[in-house]
């Protein structure tokens, strides 16, 4: 984002090449094996950013959003690959912010990067959600969980979700980028509604513009929350906001709500915040808007919309949610006529008359009479024990309208020797209710994961099908888990649907047979390893190499691929596998000797070569390990690199007998650096590679 002057503009270039440096070492960090000589340089090339940074400030933070870091009050470019990849990174932590301080050592920098290369999803717990101790490791850097010693989003003892987390992270984000000048990393970040309208209100207008995007880029992502997020998980979170909307002035809300004058962006908002935002909320961010866009709203229309919002918060059980969708349809209504130059255009005087005319949606039960619950039913058959096909009809509307959690609570108490507990689970642990909850908005992974070992193995279908069709990564990733723990038996199932020619449903098929250990007896993924889309080919390599006969045509094909990221999984699995297929040899020489490719790319292909045992692999590791000869004629080794440091180790591990290896081995073993003596020794090749 632009800030007002060229110093503003001086200090975000600053704080994107820290940021870009924290990425790469912590990528670096969770390539490499501990102790490999690319560590300790990017560990120290972080630590001498943040120097530069906290001279003139004792403390840096940043905030952490799912794709994106919050720093200085200004959020980064979530389509930045490098940016985000580290946002992601420690999202997954379950981290919030990560704060330092001046005076910060090169090895507690260290000792960070190791902690957050691990991965938390596969490896090991989030950092987030372990012991706070961990956190607090270190004197000069800080790793603060999502939520915060004084923040409760979930009310009433409810477990908190993914979703709850989530919630949780938004909230603490926009705290922070409101207080970010107001507060200090030693006290905990205030997150009261009035506090943070306060501080939005009282904000210099020396840099509002980034200041005003990331609040109502926090405010964006709230809204899109809470059109998906469910009533227990939303509860706590649409309250807060409105509490913070209500306590904003007029002025601030209307600046927020502006956003510049781009009349897109408003309008996004505006119908977000209808979707998700309680009533009241909703009721002053229109009014606000249409003040931004010099748009007109009657008095009457306002005391009719007032009206609404009225009974959908305090009214009768059974009018609040009428009143609560009619207010926010009438809404959306109107947002069609802000377009037009007429403050009173036809779709306005139109939801009037309707809102006017309009009947409840039916009539009210008369006094005494009341509609059957389909819950009460059910569970009034298990205290019975008796079932007919009323009570069966029941249960499907139940899993219908999204309750089969509940109904599986109330049967957790009944024994299942009870013939109604029977017939009712009998109607409920099936293919079709599994296909039901996996297909529906947001997925319930909770029930999911207590009907599914139910079900068995005819659960495997429909799940595959909704991994086939989803298209939110997180739902992806919650079937790919639940598939995941059915276990080996469903592997000739997922083997038979690699044919979808969708490269996506290909690529998780084989990642899903990665999880399933061991490997379905027969399978092979060969005939994907030359697959058209890269992506299938990097997962194709990996399930490959897990099975022994096909280990070296799988690590050969891979590093003979033009993808940048299945060669660097190829390379990684060489080393780590220490095995080189003679017939890539002439590939990783030409690798080896190229100097586009970025540094490490090059130091891997020489380690890789130094596992080969033909002696095609000997010239380009002595070309690597030689830089010509003197003016006396004696030859000389090239600068210190880790290209060489690879070379020598190779050379040593294999080529002692050979007489050109053995005198540049001599040559090594003569110079003044002891990593190039130690490399130059066989036995000192595991400890400095």
């Amino acid at each position: 984002m632009p800030g007002p002057a060229s110093e503003r503009a001086t200090l975000s270039r600053d704080l994107a090449d820290f940021l870009i440096e924290l990425s790469i070492a912590l990528h670096k960090h969770a390539m490499y094996p501990e102790g490999h000589p690319s560590l300790a340089p990017a560990a120290a090339g972080v630590t001498r950013r943040a120097e530069l940074l906290l001279e003139d400030r004792s403390t840096l933070s940043l905030g952490v959003a799912r794709q994106q870091l919050v720093i200085e009050g200004v959020a980064t470019d979530a389509k930045h690959p490098v940016l985000a990849e580290l946002a992601g990174r420690l999202h997954r932590h379950h981290l919030g912010a990560v704060t330092f301080r001046r005076g910060v050592p090169v090895d507690e920098v260290a000792a960070v990067l190791k902690a957050l290369a691990v991965d938390a999803e596969r490896r090991g717990q989030p950092l987030g959600l372990g012991a706070p101790e961990r956190l607090r490791a270190w004197v000069h850097v800080q790793l603060h969980p999502l939520t915060y010693e004084r923040l409760e989003l979930v009310d009433d003892g409810a477990p908190t979700s993914e979703r709850g987390a989530r919630a949780a992270q938004l909230w603490v984000g926009l705290a922070r980028a409101a207080l970010t000048a107001q507060t200090s990393d030693d006290q905990p970040t205030p997150t009261e509604p009035a506090v943070i309208a306060r501080a939005i209100d009282d904000h210099p207008r020396t840099d509002a513009a980034a200041y005003d995007q990331v609040i109502v880029g926090y405010l964006l992502q709230i809204a899109d929350e809470l059109k998906t997020a469910g009533s227990a998980d939303a509860v706590a979170l649409r309250r807060r906001t409105s509490r913070l909307i209500r306590a904003l002035k007029p002025e601030t809300l209307r600046r927020l709500v502006e956003m510049g004058g781009d009349f897109s962006q408003r309008h996004k908002f505006v119908h977000d915040a209808t979707d998700g935002m309680a009533v009241d909320a909703v009721l002053e961010i229109v009014q606000a808007a249409a003040d931004s866009s010099h748009q007109t709203i009657s008095h009457s229309l306002v005391r009719m919309l007032s009206k609404l919002a009225a009974h959908a918060e305090g009214g009768a059980a059974e009018v609040r949610p009428q009143a609560d969708a009619a207010l926010r349809d009438q809404v959306r209504q109107l947002l069609q006529g802000w377009t037009l130059t007429d403050p009173n255009p036809g779709a306005y005087g139109a939801a009037l008359q309707r809102m006017a005319r309009a009947a409840p949606e039916r009539p009210a039960a008369s006094e005494g009479e009341y509609a059957t619950e389909p819950d009460r039913i059910v569970a009034m058959a298990l205290e019975v024990d008796a079932v007919n096909a009323h009570v069966l009809a029941a249960a499907d509307r139940v899993v219908r309208e999204g309750r089969l959690g509940q109904l599986l609570d109330a049967l957790a108490e009944v024994s299942e020797s009870e013939g109604a507990a029977s017939e009712v689970w009998a109607r409920l642990a099936t293919a079709d209710v599994v296909r039901q909850l996996a297909t529906r908005e947001p997925v319930d992974f909770k029930t999911l994961e207590r009907l599914v070992p139910r079900v068995g193995l005819p659960a495997a279908a429909p799940l595959l099908d909704a991994l086939a069709a989803a298209e939110a990564r997180g739902v992806r990733r919650g079937l790919l888990a639940q598939l995941a723990r059915m276990g080996p038996e469903i592997g000739s199932l997922v083997i038979q649907r690699l044919g979808d020619p969708r490269w996506y449903v290909t690529r998780n098929l084989l990642g899903l047979l990665e999880e399933l250990s061991p490997l379905p007896q027969g399978f092979s993924a060969a005939a994907y390893l030359r697959h058209a889309d890269a992506r299938v080919r990097w997962q194709a390599v990996k399930v490959q190499v897990k099975l022994p006969a096909e280990r070296d045509e799988a690590l050969a094909l891979g590093l003979q691929d033009q993808d940048p990221r299945t060669l660097r999984l190829a390379l990684g699995l060489a080393v780590a596998l220490q095995s080189c297929p003679d017939s890539a040899v002439p590939v990783l020489a030409g690798r080896a000797l190229d100097r586009s490719l970025p540094p490490d790319v090059r130091t891997l292909a020489v380690r890789a070569l130094g596992y080969a045992r033909t002696r095609a692999a000997l010239e380009p590791l002595l070309r690597v390990a030689s830089a010509g000869r003197t003016l006396f004629g004696r030859g000389k080794l090239p600068p210190k690199s880790s290209d060489l440091l690879a070379a020598l180790a190779g050379l040593a591990s294999a080529w002692q007998q050979d007489p050109r290896a053995s005198a540049v081995l001599r040559r090594a073993a003569a110079s003044s650096d002891p990593d190039i003596q130690a490399a130059a020794d066989a036995g000192g090749r595991g400890s400095e590679l």
